[in-house]
């Protein structure tokens, strides 16, 4: 296989494995390659990530690599995210925003199971709009980053504290705890504060 096809496929890999990102020693095994190939070939993606045609970068963080953004253009993203009709979440982004707000802080692998899908991508959506941040880490194996509610998600529904959420105590009735939560949240909120109208 050529460098180019090795190059086009640690992109594609670096795409799909989102905001988790891969270690070096994951990519180097999934690409079947000796240590200082692999090394040669990063080294050579990162200088053309340098080029200023190119709006994406590599960012090694201990040893994890992720595609990532590039901060001199953080501007126009914002831009963006302030456009009409690029502000409205999904219905998985709110029902994840539901389950962090009711149970925060809580880690991505917590929402998934109270949600029975992978949340990756909602979680990524609500940090980006700053709804949601980290919050530090749990103290378990892998030490998970603990996510909750930022201020501007207080700003966003008119609330001056988490504490003037409606107690989920009002709409159980016979309901999972976390169709409880997302409903409640609807129910509160059904007006989409992201919403074009």
């Amino acid at each position: 296989m050529e460098l180019e096809e090795y190059k086009a496929i640690t992109e594609g890999l670096l795409f799909a494995a989102g905001e988790e990102g891969i270690t070096k020693k994951k990519l180097t095994n999934l690409l079947e390659l000796d240590t200082k190939t692999f090394q040669s070939l990063l080294e050579e993606m990162i200088k053309d990530y340098q080029s200023k045609n190119r709006g994406l970068t590599i960012m090694d963080s201990q040893g994890t690599l992720h595609l990532t953004t590039k901060p001199e253009h953080a501007s126009y993203y914002k831009r963006l995210l302030d456009s009409p009709g690029s502000t409205r979440l999904s219905q998985a982004a709110l029902e994840t925003l539901a389950i962090i707000a009711y149970q925060q802080p809580i880690t991505r692998i917590e929402v998934d199971d109270l949600r029975g899908v992978k949340s990756d991508r909602a979680i990524q959506t609500l940090v980006n709009r700053s709804l949601i941040e980290e919050k530090g880490r749990k103290d378990a194996i892998g030490r998970p980053i603990l996510y909750g509610t930022t201020k501007n998600f207080l700003i966003y529904f008119g609330l001056t504290s988490i504490e003037e959420l409606p107690p989920l105590s009002e709409l159980k009735q016979g309901e999972g705890e976390e169709e409880g939560e997302s409903d409640l949240f609807f129910e509160k909120f059904n007006e989409d504060p992201f919403g074009d109208d």
